[in-house]
């Protein structure tokens, strides 16, 4: 397994590792914008613990890929993270195989702060039909980051999924592969008046059921839903959003949990 960061015009080598199960890149210098980490060497269908910056959480994913390109986030793509994350002239990146306590673990599944718009073959994902106005802040990756920051909105820690008022909003989690579920938490946005909040949601599962979430206006506690017994589900999708009877047009996701353990 291999570890490289470079720059993506050029392709010269700024720092590189290499380890047989485990891989620690540390060095020393300042990423740019159109640098590129790449992560190689990984076997596919396979679960690692990643950890892309010092300041973003580790990552439990499933990788259905031999090479992961993650574009170092410059500018507007990275106010939806800690300012400290991609920062300074010091860095330290792991990637290693995932344990077998940590697959079989009771887990929350969503959770992938490493998720990114354009990166294929890693798992958990999340998608949308709709973010606010393309803007990183308002992206799909936001409510599975593990941030549960719900009283404002915008830049870090306050990034949330944004439907841009669109009635017909859609948001889709891809695990990757089956898995058994049995609780979901959702945290709604809440940063009262600027928003609205649902008072209700479709969620579909890859198994074709579906079922009505009734929501109210939370405000930093999640919409809790036990005993859902979903048994080797691959997707969900959360739909038919519906507005509270509010003057403001803003509802938002700011996270999705959903628990349980691979399936069986």
């Amino acid at each position: 397994m291999k570890i490289e960061v470079y720059n993506d015009w050029d392709h010269v080598n700024k720092a590189e590792a290499e380890g047989e199960n485990q891989v620690v890149l540390a060095w020393d210098g300042e990423y740019r914008k159109g640098d590129v980490i790449e992560f190689s060497g990984l076997e596919t269908d396979r679960f690692y613990v990643i950890k892309v910056d010092a300041a973003i959480e580790e990552s439990f994913v499933l990788v259905k890929t031999p090479n992961i390109l993650y574009t170092v986030p410059f500018y507007e793509k990275k106010t939806s993270y800690n300012p400290l994350a991609f920062f300074g002239n010091r860095h330290y990146l792991s990637m290693r195989r995932a344990r077998d306590h940590e697959i079989a673990a009771y887990k929350n599944l969503a959770l992938n702060p490493f998720d990114q718009h354009d990166v294929e073959g890693v798992y958990p994902h999340a998608s949308a039909n709709v973010e606010t106005r393309g803007e990183a802040v308002f992206a799909a990756r936001n409510a599975i980051d593990g941030c549960l920051a719900t009283l404002s909105h915008g830049e870090w820690p306050y990034e949330s999924w944004g439907i841009n008022r669109q009635d017909d909003a859609e948001f889709k989690l891809d695990f990757g592969r089956p898995v058994d579920i049995d609780r979901i938490e959702i945290y709604t946005r809440a940063d009262f008046p600027h928003d609205n909040w649902w008072t209700s949601a479709r969620i579909t599962f890859s198994d074709e059921s579906s079922q009505t979430l009734e929501l109210d206006r939370h405000t930093t506690e999640p919409h809790v839903f036990e005993h859902v017994d979903k048994r080797g589900i691959t997707w969900l999708k959360l739909s038919e959003l519906i507005k509270a009877d509010d003057p403001s047009p803003f509802p938002a996701l700011t996270q999705i949990e959903v628990y349980g353990r691979e399936h069986s």
